[in-house]
């Protein structure tokens, strides 16, 4: 598989899917809710957020909207060879905002996606091009944000504001306001503190108190996935697997043995 570039309308009805491939969406036009495997937030126009393979996200469009969505497979020519160090991006999930030097190429993109499909001249190479630039000056100033300044954030405060909400679509928006920052500073303060993005430190906890659901109750594992903020058993499953190594079932089939080093990710 190639790297697909497209324009198109999200449905406003809720879908969920996990893929394969990486993702990128961009909003063009409108709005765009998004949950990523726990952890939401909005696009809108001159934004977006990245979704990594194989995590399940939610999505829905809002009225009148349009966005350029990035269909990338591990083997596109984009993050592999010269560019292999842009697969950096799809570390974990994230939203960001375009500036101005990205709002302008993005205009290009959109100009000459239309012009060579009108022309029957898109081509899987061109569409590459097009592509590695874009993930270049993404990873260019996602990757190597300055360090934030300013207070430190109060993670016990954070800590407790998660748990309280911990089976509630939590958003990166909440926790800033929790924080009374912006969601952009919140991002980079946050990352800076604890060496984690929200999506990663939130997704730890669910984990963590799943963990220990599993341990101490003898809830069923679907009730324990929605306590903890999964919307289905099946991407409770999943997380944990990818986490610990082995699906939430063991510990309920060996109860005696306590989960032990985490697997890598």
């Amino acid at each position: 598989m190639t790297s697909a570039i497209r324009q198109i309308p999200l449905d406003t009805a809720v879908h969920h899917h996990a893929h394969d491939f990486h993702q990128i969406v961009i909003g063009l036009r409108g709005q765009a809710e998004f949950e990523i495997e726990g952890l939401g937030g909005s696009i809108s126009a001159l934004s977006g957020c990245i979704v990594p393979a194989n995590h399940v996200h939610y999505y829905a469009g809002t009225g009148d909207n349009h966005q350029l969505i990035l269909d990338l497979p591990d083997n596109a020519l984009s993050l592999t060879g010269h560019q292999h160090e842009l697969v950096r991006l799809f570390d974990a999930p994230r939203f960001f905002d375009l500036d101005a030097p990205l709002e302008r190429y993005l205009e290009f993109v959109v100009s000459e996606l239309g012009q060579l499909s009108q022309q029957g001249r898109l081509s899987a190479l061109q569409q590459e091009r097009l592509a590695t630039t874009l993930l270049g000056s993404l990873h260019a100033r996602l990757t190597q944000e300055p360090a934030a300044r300013g207070r430190h954030l109060d993670l016990a405060a954070l800590d407790r504001f998660i748990d309280r909400h911990l089976g509630t679509n939590l958003r990166v928006a909440d926790l800033a306001a929790e924080a009374c920052l912006s969601e952009a500073h919140f991002n980079a303060r946050f990352r800076e503190q604890t060496g984690l993005s929200p999506w990663q430190y939130v997704l730890r906890r669910r984990l963590d108190t799943s963990e220990r659901l599993l341990h101490e109750s003898r809830l069923p594992l679907s009730e324990i996935a929605a306590l903890t903020g999964f919307a289905t058993q099946s991407a409770f499953s999943r997380a944990f697997r990818r986490t610990f190594g082995h699906p939430p079932s063991r510990v309920r089939s060996r109860p005696d043995q306590a989960l032990t080093t985490r697997a890598t990710s």
